[in-house]
């Protein structure tokens, strides 16, 4: 048998119409008058009130800054810069010592190691100049920035400012239709695109998650940050007086890097509106107080969690790397080595588009780690013109301290200015190094979003260096 549920308002209502019986007065007052006393009386007896609440907290005052409209975007820009300047000044110490350590000394010793027991020379050079020395690299280069970067990045995280991040670029991504979570896997993406793919996993959305996998390439890792330095020092430094060649270099650098930003969310947009189709989603985005940051806990996080996982990757694809590099330079298929084949395959179309066939196969054989490119360039350039005297042999990748030496290689195999324009854009926009790939496809599980993530960035990274070049030469 239903019973009927007791409704309070009836009460009230049933009061109300005895009350205009008895007293004539006006039905609806009555009962207004009564819906608002019972509500009263419900939020007294529910809701307890801090008389004692000041009106300004610190908290509040701080995020009145950090999220305003005028100020919140440059601080987030300084605060970034001043995150790069500390990576990139504090790596260069422990950088050094392991280079030291591995490269210029260890190197030479396995090597000798490997004369004394009488090994053959390809065994040799194809494990210590070739494996050995391609995960020296990597490991020297790629180590402390990640392990600066990623601590400091932390901090941001625990002290409760990157989710004032996530606040200011919201309506930025959501035009964009993508999520404005995306801006702090966007951000870890600096350090390193592997760590940022995954750092996606904060997105609940698949599909706006995995237009941020496929759009982190955008973002400039530690890799690359080597590369542009020094292609923007010789050729766009050069250009200015000396006492302004640092600020310049340092402001090109910083221009690509903030292409690669708005390129992150132009094909975001372009992403929404074709393949991921769909509305941005709406999330509720709670703002933590402020607080210290743990420092043990995020020295672990940042050093267990994401440096030595995403290390512990990068060694396993640059191994490979180095055995390929050594081979296609020492292997020889007629009176070339297939090195020099395929350089002379390349170079037509890469003189095209403003680049030219070693910076090509350089990207090509040094997929698995973007550290050693350069390396791989200088090698190659010394093998091509036979200027062996400023190399470490065959198939050996090597760097020089002095910048104008580098230079004077890079002007020897046929660099401009407009080649070094376009390597600084193709670094930013080339496909995903194979350590990003993989994570990639263990992220999504797929082989369509892993192929889209290598084909959109290097059609695209193609197309504007050929778009370049062609305005360039009209300009001439």
């Amino acid at each position: 048998m239903a019973t009927k549920t007791h409704n309070p308002t009836d009460d009230i209502i049933s009061n109300a119409t005895r009350y205009r019986r008895e007293t004539g007065e006006g039905f609806y007052d009555t009962v207004l008058e009564s819906i608002y006393a019972e509500a009263a009386s419900i939020a007294g007896r529910a809701v307890r009130q801090r008389e004692d609440e000041p009106a300004y907290t610190l908290d509040r005052t701080i995020d009145r800054i950090v999220t305003s409209r005028i100020f919140g975007f440059p601080i987030m820009i300084a605060l970034l810069a001043v995150v790069f300047w500390i990576t990139i000044v504090g790596s260069n110490v422990p950088s050094d010592f392991l280079y030291l350590i591995l490269v210029e000394t260890l190197h030479p010793a396995i090597n000798q190691f490997a004369a004394n027991i009488g090994m053959p020379w390809w065994m040799s050079g194809l494990l210590v100049d070739g494996a050995y020395l391609s995960v020296a690299w990597v490991v020297s280069v790629m180590l402390p920035p990640m392990a600066i970067f990623f601590p400091l990045f932390t901090l941001l995280e625990d002290f409760g400012y990157l989710p004032r991040v996530a606040f200011n670029m919201d309506s930025l991504f959501r035009k964009a239709g993508a999520h404005g979570k995306q801006a702090l896997t966007m951000s870890m993406g600096f350090g390193c695109n592997a760590a940022g793919v995954i750092s996606t996993r904060i997105i609940d959305s698949p599909r706006e998650r995995i237009i941020a996998i496929l759009t982190n390439n955008f973002s400039l890792c530690n890799g690359r940050w080597p590369m542009l330095i020094i292609v923007a020092t010789i050729f766009i430094g050069s250009l200015v007086p000396g006492h302004l060649a640092g600020l310049v270099s340092a402001m090109a650098v910083v221009g690509v890097a903030i292409l690669g930003i708005g390129l992150s969310i132009l094909i975001s947009w372009f992403l929404s509106q074709t393949i991921l189709r769909g509305e941005a989603s709406s999330f509720s985005l709670e703002l933590p107080p402020y607080r210290p940051p743990r420092i043990l806990r995020t020295l672990y996080t940042s050093l267990i969690d994401r440096t030595i996982f995403v290390m512990w990757r990068a060694i396993l694809f640059a191994l490979p790397a180095g055995v390929v590099i050594w081979l296609v330079s020492n292997v020889t298929v007629g009176e070339a080595s297939i090195a020099d084949h395929m350089i002379g395959w390349l170079d037509p179309f890469g003189l095209f588009i403003g680049l030219n066939g070693i910076i090509l196969l350089a990207f090509v054989v040094a997929i698995p780690a973007n550290e050693i490119v350069i390396p791989t360039i200088l090698m190659l350039i010394v093998a091509t013109l036979g200027l062996h005297e400023l190399g470490a042999g065959s198939g050996v990748m090597f760097e020089l301290d002095s910048v104008s030496a580098t230079a004077s290689i890079f002007h020897a195999g046929g660099w401009t200015l407009l080649t070094a324009v376009n390597m600084m854009l193709f670094s930013l926009i080339h496909n995903p190094c194979s350590t990003t790939l993989y994570t990639i496809y263990k992220e999504s599980g797929s082989v369509k979003w892993t192929t889209l993530a290598a084909i959109i960035p290097l059609g695209l990274g193609l197309f504007v260096c050929f778009f370049v070049a062609q305005i360039w030469r009209l300009l001439a």
